[in-house]
């Protein structure tokens, strides 16, 4: 198969959701459907012993949350399927905004009891951003919830979403008995037990059709065919150029538990999302169907197997042909590099790959060479843009726990800091450590982490900080007058440049003000 095929071919997208929206399992049963996995495991339950494929870090494992990105492939109905399963919390969403440059398209999963959270909206905004492509799964049909059409106007009222129904809910909870597939026009029949046949499909040409009250009663077959009378009149048709743009969002029902409703979104996903597109730099647009090899690194995650101590650098491929064994030109530190064993992700489990192509992600192993948002390219010099980083606004002091074992903590904290999850300071006056994080959980995670994987151990203190900027300046003399007066709020960070930590707003607008010669900057990356 060509070069060309070969991209047509890839489908990369990322799942989001508020917590508990259901969208680890829903990734575990798209997995399921494409034959990667054999038995679906449930995240939360104490008598299963098996747990969510994507769910690989131990502290996930016990949370039943996801805290970092996962990355799975498989095939399906010839395509190849990339999924990046992402954190829902909150104080995770770094990491999921980074994540989101790398995908095409995205999955927004809705609790059909909550409706649209807050998180939710903060992830669509993001995507909207980027003109993502979205299609909407509402998801726990088998329970209770929220009224179909109140939960369309909640999608297009607070997601600011052009909806487009393209299966419709038969009953909920107790008297869900299935859902209408608009698309294909299928009656798609509930099965509790979630042994979803082909025998539970029915092609009806028709709503007339009298096989709709033998299956579903005479009280929901009316019940639908006015529905779906109203959705014709009120929603838009499907309109592929519309949903490419990100103007027009597919939304389907389902019971990702039950496996109900996902083999429906995946055929339709698989026929409208759209192949690897092109990315912004800062110099030019990159093709993917451009020659020449091009990615960028948008995640990083220490220890991903801890037996091996092992960083992987998550590569997006974004034109040409990543080959392996070969010499490629790292921008940032302008020097060659080859890499012998480039891995392919099922999760946890990882194979090396002798080629990739755009749409790909791909596992670098890596020995600290590597910044999130570098450029990998054939030797021209690129810069990706629209990476984000952001100013964390908790911050605590580290001490060490053991004294045994302040290498272990020296090294485990700077791998976690790489990943970009979280930010180290040290302060000028006294040498101490400061730990900043978007949100408060990053802690806890990091000192479970530095335990179980490094062998270290942590304890924290409060401090009174707001938030952390970084300082430039053009003029020496005015920078050490700064300093001087300054100096037990100044710190340098894991890269050693300088940065101002502010008790309050008023304080950092204060010092603004008063050193009108000194910059400061929400993000460590700035030109």
């Amino acid at each position: 198969m060509g070069k060309i095929e070969e991209i047509k071919k890839r489908r990369t997208f990322g799942i989001i959701s508020h917590p508990d929206a259901g969208k680890t399992t829903l990734t575990e049963k798209l997995l399921l459907f494409g034959g990667a996995i054999q038995t679906a495991g449930a995240v939360k339950s104490n008598k299963i012993k098996k747990h969510a494929t994507s769910d690989f870090m131990d502290i996930e494992r016990q949370r039943g949350i996801s805290v970092a990105t996962s990355v799975m492939a498989f095939h399906y109905k010839g395509k190849k399927i990339n999924i990046l399963d992402t954190p829902g919390h909150k104080d995770f969403a770094e990491d999921t905004y980074r994540t989101l440059t790398a995908v095409d398209s995205a999955i927004v999963v809705i609790d059909v009891a909550k409706g649209v959270e807050e998180q939710t909206e903060n992830l669509v905004k993001v995507c909207k951003t980027r003109n993502t492509p979205m299609i909407v799964f509402v998801n726990k049909l088998d329970r209770e919830g929220k009224d179909g059409f109140d939960l369309l106007d909640e999608i297009e009222g607070k997601l600011k979403m052009t909806a487009c129904p393209l299966s419709w809910p038969i009953g909920m909870g107790q008297r869900f008995k299935g859902v209408y597939n608009i698309y294909e026009s299928k009656l798609v029949l509930f099965d509790s037990h979630g042994k979803q046949e082909e025998d539970n499909t029915i092609v009806i040409e028709s709503l007339d059709d009298p096989i709709l009250e033998e299956k579903v009663g005479e009280a929901l077959a009316e019940e639908l065919r006015s529905e779906i009378e109203m959705i014709n009149e009120v929603y838009p048709a499907f309109d592929q150029e519309s949903y490419n743009q990100g103007k027009l969002n597919p939304v389907f029902f389902g019971s990702a538990i039950n496996n109900f409703g996902v083999k429906e979104m995946l055929d339709c996903f698989v026929e409208i999302a759209p192949m690897p597109l092109p990315r912004q730099t800062e110099e030019r647009v990159i093709d993917p169907l451009e020659d020449k090899f091009t990615g960028f690194v948008f995640k990083i995650h220490a220890n991903m197997d801890p037996k091996h101590r092992d960083r992987i650098a998550f590569l997006r491929i974004c034109s040409g042909v990543f080959e392996r064994n070969t010499n490629y030109h790292h921008v940032r530190n302008a020097k060659k590099m080859k890499f012998s064993n480039p891995t392919a992700f099922m999760a946890e489990k990882k194979s090396v790959v002798d080629e990739a192509f755009p749409g790909d992600i791909i596992g670098l192993y890596d020995s600290g060479n590597f910044k999130i948002g570098d450029a990998i390219t054939e030797g021209e010099q690129l810069h990706f843009k629209g990476i984000p980083s952001f100013s964390p606004e908790q911050f605590r002091y580290i001490n060490n726990a053991d004294p045994l074992k302040s290498k272990q903590l020296a090294k485990g904290i700077s791998q976690l800091m790489d990943e970009g999850v979280a930010q180290l300071f040290i302060m000028e006056n006294s040498g101490r450590k400061i730990i900043g994080t978007v949100g408060a959980l990053q802690f806890d995670v990091i000192q479970y982490r530095l335990e179980h994987e490094y062998g270290a151990k942590c304890s924290y203190e409060p401090i009174n900080m707001h938030k952390a900027t970084w300082i430039t300046y053009e003029d020496d003399s005015k920078f050490k007058e700064f300093y001087s007066r300054r100096k037990s709020n100044i710190a340098k960070d894991k890269d050693d440049k300088w940065v101002f930590l502010s008790e309050s707003a008023w304080s950092l607008n204060t010092v603004k003000e008063t050193h009108p010669d000194i910059m400061f900057h929400t993000s460590s990356e700035f030109k």
